[in-house]
């Protein structure tokens, strides 16, 4: 639609009207927040997470539908596939939210479950959801992918190695993906998070510890939120089709790098 020459894109209400959308790690943080997002734009959302009361909660509140899944486990991932599809008959978008960390060991130290953990959840979780649905994404013909990786896919540190490999591969992996697929018009984003406060994500890395996970934000004036991160992720995936978010960076302006973060009252 145009008016004196000049492109017009639809109202935010209607973006996603009549798309369909499955979003993994939803049920909490930047996951969550993307499924509220995408549904105040109109598109119908299968919400992905393992926790069945969360995800019941999230669907009373948004409308969303809830499909608990496990992607770890390939059965169920099929059987994620087998549901959309049959209920939908197609997928617009697929948004690899899952994932996480486990310690702050180093690499002399490490604890090979942890990292096994780290990349069975980033890196084969995210491959397996991608695998199920790339054929349907195919045949939409405008098809899309995000993939949700981290600053530490870009840059190591100290006691960070294992979600550094990780985080490292999955970007790998993305990338891989978007030369293997611009010949069926798939489209592949990557967004980049730097410091985000979300209420899981630094509790579980920190094995539980409510003090230590709070100590990771302590001081920063405005971290990033995981709304803020939906925000961006919902913008890519909105775009006009041909507009590749290729990688996008995101951080608060308090973090200057991984390794330099303002803290007030130090």
């Amino acid at each position: 639609m145009t008016t004196n020459g000049a492109a017009q894109y639809p109202a935010p209400a209607a973006l996603g009207e009549g798309k369909v959308a499955v979003v993994s790690g939803a049920s909490t943080g930047i996951g969550e927040a993307t499924v509220e997002r995408l549904r105040t734009s109109g598109w119908t959302v299968y919400a992905v997470a393992r926790r069945e009361e969360r995800l019941t909660d999230l669907a009373r509140r948004t409308g969303a539908l809830p499909v608990p899944t496990d992607i770890t486990d390939q059965a169920q991932v099929d059987a994620l596939r087998d549901r959309v599809l049959a209920e939908q008959g197609t997928v617009d978008a697929v948004l690899n939210i899952s994932g996480g960390a486990r310690g702050t060991d180093a690499v002399a130290d490490a604890d090979v479950d942890g990292w096994q953990w780290m990349y069975e959840v980033n890196v084969l979780g995210t491959l397996r959801v991608i695998r199920a649905f790339l054929p349907a994404l195919r045949a939409n013909g405008e098809g899309t992918v995000l993939n949700l990786t981290s600053i530490a896919a870009q840059r190591a540190y100290e006691g960070g190695g294992g979600y550094n490999a990780a985080k490292h591969a999955e970007r790998a992996m993305t990338e891989a993906l978007r030369l293997e697929e611009a010949e069926h018009n798939v489209r592949v984003v990557d967004i980049a998070p730097g410091l985000v406060h979300t209420p899981e994500f630094s509790l579980r890395r920190l094995g539980g510890d409510q003090e230590a996970a709070d100590r990771v934000y302590e001081g920063v004036e405005k971290p990033l939120t995981g709304r803020d991160v939906a925000e961006v992720c919902a913008f890519a995936v909105e775009l006009p089709h041909h507009v590749d978010i290729d990688t996008l960076v995101l951080k608060p302006v308090a973090q200057a790098a991984p390794h330099k973060v303002i803290r007030t009252g130090r």
